[in-house]
């Protein structure tokens, strides 16, 4: 697909769509820009001579940035770019034109229609021409149909009757773009494309490589002991590794089952009966029509549907890229949690500053910027969820502006994975800290002391151990004198006694190491 426009500065994007051509860039329109009025006042203006005047495009894009009513195209823009393509008015507006086309030439294929011969394999790569080179001029020629229409879907078609009326084969059949359609049965399809192309092109491959990045973590750091805590207290040692691969595992789980939802397209008419379909061909299956079409887009087929596609689908893959984003701010604040603990340092930069007044401070502000924007992108997704499978009766049209607004879950989504991503990249382990924790807390070893005591029926083990440590100050000295005075087998004994903090970690260290073989990723 060419997306490049010659009138309007490029920025360098490319598109990662496998139905796009990739080796085009994504030109996009400057927004606003300020200026001053007699009175002083800012006001917003969409004049591009005042952009022009900014010559060069890194300052174009930084006016433009300046002016983004949100931070996913200002400040954030070179992060989330990737999304634009797909999930933007312009990959709306591409998916439309593509699902016309598509149905056009499908309906040539259907011996009955016989108003709509074979076509020709140069009306067939003219017609797949205009999908191949639909560009930002071609969108910005829909959005002026568009004002005239006050109808974003029938632009579309007006938009391809034009393109197609000069073609002397095409030109006959122009009617029978849009036929028998109603307009949900494009959106629903370029909905579906668009959430489709997003996650396969962008998502997925960004969640892998936070997945792998915490999986090295695990592997790198399966020998490091740490003290846990849980309820914030003291607790049975670990492994940092180990508790790395927790997450990785996790993570991939429920990358696994974004993976498998089902993204789902209806092709049925008005109300989903195929009502105009048979009024005009009674003697077609267009059921099995719908289908062979819906598929050959690589989407499931929903037979059972009203004007819309009911997008349960899309809350099933809502709730799910949610539930992958609770376990990311979950690792989000452990390592915020263990670097304010001083388990792990962070790298510095130069240049960089962590505090406008306390000029010490290394904030650990990848994190808290994955937080944040999970935070956000949740509460959208949340919405999202419940609001799209609810429609009035056979269809309100509630959903069309709610589903403008998926990039913007995806797009917080998106850089807070990779904020996370960054983050890690700047961690350093700091075992001397972790080992001052372990040092000082010999009370952890009172669990395998009152379990060996119990397999040889030494009495209230617990107990015993309960009066020694509770409350207590504890060391190593007062650990190896109870165990020197226990009634137990001298094997035992010695056993106990090589125990310490340090290395009373169970199969932390094995678990850590196996982490790959837990992890479900893509290939």
């Amino acid at each position: 697909m060419a997306l490049t426009n010659t009138k309007i500065p490029c920025f360098g994007l490319t598109a990662t769509r496998s139905l796009l051509n990739p080796s085009k860039s994504l030109c996009l329109a400057p927004r606003v820009s300020f200026s001053v009025s007699s009175t002083d006042s800012l006001k917003l203006t969409t004049s591009r001579k005042v952009i022009a005047m900014a010559g060069d495009s890194s300052r174009v894009m930084e006016m433009s940035n300046l002016t983004a009513l949100s931070p996913l195209d200002g400040r954030y823009w070179g992060k989330v770019k990737e999304l634009a393509s797909s999930m933007s008015e312009f990959g709306l507006i591409y998916f439309r034109v593509l699902v016309e086309i598509k149905w056009l030439l499908k309906l040539s294929n259907i011996p009955e229609v016989t108003e709509v011969p074979s076509f020709s394999k140069e009306a067939q790569k003219y017609l797949q021409g205009i999908i191949d080179g639909f560009s930002l001029d071609d969108a910005l020629e829909v959005k002026k149909i568009e004002r005239v229409t006050n109808h974003d879907v029938k632009a579309v078609e007006y938009f391809l009757k034009q393109k197609c009326d000069s073609h002397p084969e095409i030109a006959k059949v122009l009617e029978f773009f849009h036929f028998a359609c109603t307009s949900e049965d494009i959106n629903n399809l370029s909905h579906a494309l668009m959430l489709r192309e997003a996650l396969s092109s962008v998502i997925l491959p960004t969640m892998d490589e936070l997945i792998k990045s915490i999986s090295l973590m695990a592997k790198s750091f399966a020998y490091v002991p740490m003290l846990s805590h849980t309820h914030g207290q003291p607790a049975s040692p670990t492994t940092l590794g180990k508790e790395m691969a927790i997450f990785a595992v996790r993570l991939s789980e429920e990358r696994r089952y974004l993976s498998e939802t089902k993204i789902k397209g209806k092709f049925a008419g008005a109300v989903g009966n195929y009502n105009a379909h048979i009024s005009a061909y009674s003697n077609i299956d267009w059921p099995h029509v719908a289908e062979e079409f819906v598929t050959s887009l690589g989407l499931t087929f929903n037979p059972y549907v009203t004007q819309i596609e009911p997008h349960d689908y899309m809350a099933r893959l809502f709730n799910t890229i949610s539930q992958f984003n609770n376990i990311v701010i979950d690792f989000d604040r452990d390592i915020w949690s263990y670097i304010s603990a001083g388990y792990f340092k962070q790298t510095t930069k130069a240049g960089e500053i962590g505090s406008s007044t306390m000029p010490h401070k290394v904030n650990p502000i990848d994190f808290e910027n994955s937080e944040g924007n999970l935070g956000i992108a949740n509460a959208q997704l949340a919405f999202l969820s419940m609001k799209l499978p609810i429609s009035r009766m056979q269809r309100d049209l509630t959903d069309s502006t709610v589903l403008r607004n998926m990039g913007g879950a995806l797009g917080h989504s998106l850089l807070a994975y990779k904020s996370a991503i960054q983050g890690i990249g700047k961690l350093q382990v700091n075992e001397v800290r972790l080992k001052e924790d372990l040092d000082d807390t010999w009370e952890v070893l009172a669990e395998p002391i009152q379990t060996v005591m119990r397999r040889y029926g030494v009495p209230e083990p617990y107990e015993k151990l309960k009066e020694l440590t509770r409350g207590k100050a504890v060391n190593e000295e007062s650990i190896r004198k109870f165990i020197k005075g226990l009634d137990l087998p001298e094997e035992a004994k010695d056993q106990l006694l090589e125990l310490t903090p340090h290395t009373y970690v169970g199969a932390a260290a094995a678990l850590a190491l196996a982490v790959d073989e837990a992890v479900h990723l893509g290939h």
